[in-house]
């Protein structure tokens, strides 16, 4: 196993979360686009507030609905670090390009620099700007996501993302999450947001803000999008870096669907000993 595959294979098994399908049903038995409330896919500028004006207190919590989608949009491009729901797990969100919010996280976290973070975007058309995907057959990402799937893919040369973020690894996760609340904030931050599970490093994951009631401070902001209907298990994570070859890194809560997907575009598994 190269060293690339080594680092993501420590991928925190609480970070990655969610999963749906076109083609299939939804993986959420509640849609979480629903529990995370129907966002339209921009805010007024009136909905937005300035650095100087917002409270960029530690861990004020608001509902995560569009009125604070302008909110949580400045503190990020301000460095701050965001509790979000996903479609499964809260999640810290911040800049990906942002070496100094990408550090905070890992402070917030307990967690070593060692063990890579994945982005979140906005839209699956999003994710040629982070990685290479001119190698996929047409539809397959579009059959994934958005949902409880990371996947894996080289990051090339041509990536925007922060060289520090997961330092030394060529391959970066990608996840789309079917919640239209964190879509909202990442389309209108205009870039990518590392993220990750809302908890102490090692401790379980978080389906509602008191999960991680502790750790509310070192947000500027909690969002909070009620009890989240899912089991911790996490997204399933798949490493799609090879042409028509797929590797499960974790199987999360749709390995099944995710194969079944994967063999329908004609991907083999690689087997590993």
């Amino acid at each position: 196993m190269n060293g690339s595959a080594q680092g993501l294979l420590l991928l925190n098994t609480s970070f990655f979360s969610n999963f749906s399908f076109r083609g299939f049903c939804r993986l959420s038995v509640v849609r979480r686009s629903q529990q995370c409330h129907g966002l339209r896919r921009g805010f007024s500028k009136s909905m937005a507030c300035s650095v100087e004006n917002c409270d960029m207190g530690s861990g004020v919590v608001h509902p995560a609905t569009d009125a604070y989608a302008g909110e949580a949009v400045e503190a990020l491009k301000a460095g701050k670090v965001i509790a979000v729901p996903t479609d499964t797990l809260y999640g810290f969100a911040c800049d990906a390009c942002s070496l100094e919010a990408i550090n905070r996280i890992y402070e917030i976290k307990g967690r070593r620099h060692t063990s890579p973070l994945a982005i979140c975007v906005g839209d699956v058309s999003d994710i040629t700007r982070f990685a290479v995907t001119d190698h996929l057959p047409h539809g397959l990402l579009d059959s994934l996501l958005p949902g409880p799937v990371t996947v894996v893919l080289k990051r090339g040369e041509s990536s925007v993302l922060e060289q520090s973020l997961n330092p030394g690894l060529d391959s970066i996760g990608v996840r789309v999450p079917d919640c239209n609340f964190i879509r909202t904030i990442a389309r209108a931050s205009e870039t990518a947001l590392a993220l990750t599970s809302a908890n102490l490093s090692g401790q379980p994951s978080s389906l509602s803000t008191k999960d991680f009631e502790n750790l509310w401070e070192h947000c500027a902001f909690v969002y909070d999008g009620g009890l989240i209907p899912s089991s911790r298990a996490g997204s399933t994570v798949v490493d799609l870096t090879t042409p028509q070859r797929y590797r499960i890194l974790r199987p999360g809560s749709a390995k099944e669907e995710t194969v079944a997907i994967l063999e329908k575009h004609s991907f083999v598994e690689t087997v590993t000993s």
